[in-house]
C-alpha cells in the first residue's frame, strides 16, 4: 500500500530542519505553534538539545490566537524575551498553524523589527515538507540577512556549507573536517557546527565553499552570485564511509542524502571502473547532481521493489533499512543517516 510505513519512523519535517540550521548561532528561535512542534524538535529531531543550549521557544498559540491571526501577541512575547536573554537575532519558524491561516511573514518581520531591536529572520516552513526543505530556506535566509560587505579573500579559508546533524549524522564530524583541512595548511569554517554568526558575517573572505548537503546548494549559488565565491560539491570525510572490498563488476545501491551518496559513488568508482552505482534518497534529489538511474524514493514500497528487482551485490544504507529486504543476500554496509533512523554515529 502506497504511503504505508511498517519499518521506517516518520521523517523530521521542514520546521525541524530550519531549527537545525540556526541552532548554534546564538539567536532566539521561536516556533510559531501551540507547543507540539517544539516538543518534537527538542525530543526527537535535534540531537544537540541534550548536550548544548539554544534559546528555542514555542509561541504558545492558543486556538483563538491562531484563528484570528493575532500576530501582535507573538511580537509582544518575543519583545519580552529579548529583554531577558542575550541574543544576537530572533528567528520565527513556520508550522502548519500559520500556514493554515495564511500568515504574511514579510509583514510579521516588519512588525517585529519595530518592537525588537535585533535582526529578524522568518522562515516560511509549513510542516508539510521534509527537513531538508526547511534547511534550504533557513540557509538562504541566514546568509541574506547576515552576509556582510565584500571582504578580501583569505587564502586557505574554506567554507563548509550544509553541516547539520540530520545530514551528517555525526556531532564530531565538523571537528574532523577542520582537522582534515588543517593537515593541508587550510582553515575550514563549518557554519552552524562550531563556527558562529561572526563567520557568517565574514562569509565573503573564504576562497571557496564546499557543499556537503543538497539543502545548502541554493545558499552556495546565492553566495557565488553575491560575492563571486566558487563552490564545489563534496564530502571531505567520505573515505570513512567506503567499505574496503573488491567492487569489480558489481552493482551497488547507495541510499543517503544526495551529496554523500554521490561522494560514495565517486570513491567506489576509483576502486573499480566497471562497477555500477545507483544513488537513491528519501529526500531532495537535485537535477544537477543526478545521474541516469538515480532515484527519489517516495515510500517503503519503492525501496523494497528497487532491491528485489535491482540485482544489487552491495547496499549502502542505514541499518534500520536492512530488515526491509530480508531476502537480500549481498553485502549490506551500515551508512548511518540520522534523518532516517534517528541514530548518530
Amino acid at each position: 500500500m502506497r504511503g504505508l510505513r511498517k519499518y521506517l519512523t516518520p521523517f523530521a519535517p521542514d520546521q525541524s530542519g530550519a531549527v537545525s540550521v540556526l541552532y548554534e548561532f546564538g539567536g532566539i528561535i521561536v516556533i510559531c505553534d501551540a507547543g507540539g512542534c517544539t516538543g518534537n524538535i527538542c525530543g526527537f529531531d535535534e540531537p544537540r538539545w541534550f548536550e548544548s543550549k539554544s534559546a528555542l521557544f514555542s509561541a504558545g498559540l492558543r486556538d483563538m490566537d491562531a484563528i484570528l491571526g493575532r500576530d501582535d501577541r507573538l511580537v509582544a512575547k518575543l519583545a519580552d524575551a529579548v529583554t531577558k536573554l542575550d541574543a544576537k537575532f530572533a528567528a520565527i519558524i513556520g508550522t502548519p498553524v500559520p500556514a493554515v491561516i495564511g500568515t504574511d511573514y514579510h509583514a510579521l518581520k516588519r512588525m517585529t523589527e519595530k518592537k525588537v531591536d535585533l535582526p529578524i529572520l522568518t522562515v516560511d516552513t509549513d510542516g508539510m515538507e521534509l527537513y531538508d526543505k526547511g534547511e534550504e530556506k533557513a540557509w538562504l535566509e541566514l546568509f541574506r540577512v547576515f552576509a556582510g560587505e565584500k571582504e578580501d579573500v583569505i587564502p586557505g579559508n574554506i567554507g563548509i556549507l550544509g553541516m547539520t546533524p540530520q545530514d551528517i549524522s555525526d556531532l564530531r564530524a565538523a571537528d574532523r573536517i577542520r582537522g582534515h583541512f588543517a593537515a593541508e595548511g587550510k582553515h575550514a569554517i563549518c557554519y552552524g557546527m562550531g563556527n558562529g554568526l561572526d563567520d557568517v558575517k565574514s562569509v565573503s573572505n573564504v576562497e571557496k565553499h564546499i557543499v556537503v548537503a543538497p539543502a545548502a546548494l541554493k545558499a552556495a549559488k546565492y553566495l557565488e552570485r553575491t560575492f563571486g565565491t566558487p563552490y564545489e560539491i563534496a564530502y571531505p570525510l567520505v573515505d570513512e564511509l567506503v567499505y574496503d572490498m573488491d567492487y569489480s563488476g558489481k552493482k551497488v545501491l547507495v541510499v543517503q542524502q544526495q551529496v554523500i551518496g554521490n561522494a560514495i559513488r565517486e570513491e567506489i568508482l576509483k576502486k573499480a571502473s566497471d562497477v555500477q552505482v545507483t544513488v537513491a534518497s528519501w529526500f531532495m534529489m537535485k537535477s544537477e547532481l543526478r545521474q541516469d538511474g538515480d532515484l527519489h524514493l517516495r515510500d517503503e514500497d519503492d525501496y523494497m521493489e528497487l532491491v528485489e528487482n535491482g540485482d544489487f551485490d552491495v547496499i549502502y544504507a542505514d541499518h534500520c533499512m536492512e530488515r526491509m529486504t530480508p531476502k537480500f543476500a549481498g553485502i549490506f554496509v551500515d551508512t548511518v543517516h540520522f534523518a532516517v533512523s534517528g541514530r548518530l554515529k
